[in-house]
């Protein structure tokens, strides 16, 4: 019975609001595609908060799991049987696989793939790193680092209380925070690694102050692309790590987990993610 439930497994979504502009439809089944998993459907779903316990109760022997997406990656967890340990670390979840038996797992893939779209480019260890912004991307950036940065990590923000919040996930995270004010992010722009988590424009005044000689810029936009401070970036000799990898990279972690096939085709995902966006 264990063998015909696995095999029953074959649905998968995302969900969140506004989910329209998801490309994770366009990710996943293109995995599923080089997979050769002809059965599998992906879809998407507008949930928000209050509808996202009716819809987890309503999970089916179907379905494989959920990739969740704002405002919902912290709402899930008490409606989950476990959440891992990475997962916990930022209170927040972006995969939810369902089992066998019908337990719900939850886990976050945004912060191994943020690790991983750094090695992909040569990144494997910094000496200190620089973050603009301090929403949740901020945080799951903190804890991506704590996994690669040896020393301190500036984070640049616009209020006394995400000061506060930032120095907190340092400390629950062992790694080494400093606060400051979002008028000197201009300096941020010279440390060895500058990860941007801010929404669409909020870097646009910065391009300025890029450096002759950048060093790495990895900002979590996909949508438009290219920003004007990677722009600018890349036009100086800088390397640049995108939202898109990011997307990718956490998505081939949610395919392997929810098929249970490894590795995920991570150049077939990114060459869909590619057209897609070209598309837009």
């Amino acid at each position: 019975m264990r063998a015909q439930a696995a095999e029953a497994r074959h649905r998968a979504a995302v969900l969140g609001s506004p989910i329209a502009h998801s490309l994770s439809p366009v990710l996943h089944r293109a995995a599923y595609q080089e997979l050769g998993l002809a059965e599998w459907r992906y879809e998407r779903f507008e949930i928000d908060e209050a509808a996202l316990p009716g819809f987890v109760e309503r999970l089916g022997p179907e379905w494989a799991g959920l990739s969740l997406t704002m405002p919902l990656k912290r709402a899930v967890m008490p409606l989950l049987d476990e959440v891992s340990e990475t997962a916990a670390s930022v209170e927040a979840v972006n995969t939810v696989v369902r089992t066998d038996d019908g337990r719900l797992l939850g886990d976050n893939t945004d912060i191994p793939g943020m690790v991983a779209a750094l090695r992909e480019r040569g990144i494997e260890q910094v000496e200190s790193a620089a973050i603009l912004g301090a929403g949740a991307t901020a945080s799951s950036a903190l804890a991506a680092l704590a996994r690669i940065c040896t020393g301190e990590v500036v984070a640049y923000v616009r209020s006394a209380e995400r000061a506060a919040e930032m120095r907190q996930w340092g400390e629950r995270l062992d790694i080494e925070v400093r606060t400051a004010d979002w008028a000197d992010a201009e300096q941020a722009l010279r440390a060895p690694l500058v990860i941007a988590t801010t929404p669409a424009g909020s870097t646009d005044d910065l391009s300025h102050a890029v450096p002759e000689r950048p060093a790495t810029l990895f900002d979590v936009l996909y949508d438009p692309w290219p920003t004007v401070l990677a722009a600018r970036w890349s036009a100086y000799g800088g390397a640049v790590v995108s939202g898109l990898d990011l997307l990718v990279h956490q998505a081939v972690l949610q395919v392997e987990q929810m098929t249970g096939q490894s590795p995920a085709p991570l150049d077939a995902m990114r060459k869909a993610g590619e057209q897609a966006l070209a598309a837009r």
